[in-house]
């Protein structure tokens, strides 16, 4: 019974494939992201004021220039021939009463769908009361009983050991058997503990078929990882190693702004693909406004060597103060800061006093 995700588990990656975006920053070791081009394609950077014209981000395909195409005709919907269960029809209505009224009676005789939905009900304080304890309850009694979604549920609990008994072993056991059930959050976290219990390569050549199961239903985290893995672990086909860039393209679309981040500095240096600056500039700059540090440290960059942008000292000056006011220090951005003048250093502070975060 499929169900909103829940916040993942998140235990570290090893190999530092993975970086904080919020709380504590620290910064991303990503070689020669701000590389000038051995043609010279880029412009110098100068003191003086800065234009920029003729130059700024590629405006892709409007959606006018794609309104003359005719679209595929759909496919024919097929007639459902199932069970319609009613419980879980109220709940997807939004009749969060009505839901529990019809789930109950089902899983007090041992209905495992029932009781899971029982259990998020109660978890979520849908039409009734919030009672985590007795969620804790349902989501055990249904994982006992083989739901994929109760299993992942409960195994967090048990991992969190406050409604429940700490168990690591339970937990692991429930976390894997929901992710070979094919639940794609409990794939991601199965794949993230067996990084976290298998430090090195070999943790990482275990968790990479489980990262490839979610990415492909859709979880951005593990298209990230995915993405991340084809790149770096060694003996991998050829194939797999062509479609990293893809992978984290579709982590970066669904929104991660550390895939976004990744994705332009893989762009700026040609890893795992061409060279597109102005791409790379595109991505970078959406983390960065996203609220992403290291993005914005490495803007502050791109705005001085002029990669993919025009030279603009203001917008450099004022990436840097950002990042640096959330705790990542940049000598070389230090430098550049001092060196330019007093009204663009004003302007850069104030235009990050204006700062607000994309949603």
């Amino acid at each position: 019974m499929p169900f909103v995700r829940p916040v993942l588990l998140t235990a570290p990656l090893v190999l530092g494939l993975f970086v904080a975006t919020s709380g504590a920053v620290v910064a991303q070791t990503i070689d020669n992201v701000v590389t000038r081009p051995a043609g010279g394609e880029a412009q110098p950077l100068k003191t003086g004021r800065a234009t920029a014209e003729g130059a700024g981000p590629s405006s892709g395909v409007g959606v006018f220039e794609r309104m003359g195409a005719d679209l595929p005709p759909l496919p024919p919907e097929k007639p459902f021939t199932g069970k319609i269960d009613e419980a879980y029809g109220a709940y997807q209505r939004g009749y969060y009463l009505t839901a529990m009224e019809k789930a109950l009676p089902r899983a007090q005789l041992g209905d495992a769908a029932a009781q899971t939905l029982v259990a998020e009900l109660l978890a979520n304080g849908l039409g009734v009361r919030r009672d985590t304890k007795a969620a804790a309850f349902w989501y055990g009694k249904a994982a006992d009983k083989g739901d994929p979604a109760a299993m992942f549920k409960y195994s967090l609990i048990l991992m969190e050991g406050r409604l429940v008994p700490r168990d690591k072993a339970k937990a692991d056991t429930f976390m894997k058997k929901a992710a070979d059930n094919g639940d794609s959050s409990a794939q991601f976290n199965w794949a993230q503990t067996l990084t976290a219990d298998h430090p090195g390569r070999e943790g990482l050549e275990l968790a990479l078929p489980y990262y490839e199961k979610s990415a492909e239903q859709g979880i951005a985290d593990a298209q990230y990882a995915v993405a991340e893995l084809y790149s770096v672990l060694p003996d991998l086909p050829a194939e797999k190693k062509r479609l990293a860039r893809q992978w984290m393209a579709r982590a970066a679309r669904a929104g991660f702004d550390t895939a976004q981040l990744d994705l332009g500095v893989w762009f700026v240096n040609g890893t795992n693909g061409p060279r597109d600056f102005v791409k790379g500039f595109e991505w970078i700059q959406l983390a960065a406004n996203r609220g992403n540090v290291v993005a914005q440290n490495k803007l502050a960059h791109l705005y001085i060597n002029a990669l993919g942008t025009a030279p603009n000292p203001v917008e450099a000056a004022k990436w840097y103060v950002l990042s640096r006011r959330a705790g990542l220090p940049d000598p070389s951005l230090e430098d550049f800061y001092l060196g330019i003048e007093d009204d663009q250093q004003k302007a850069g502070i104030e235009a990050a006093d204006q700062f607000r975060k994309l949603p």
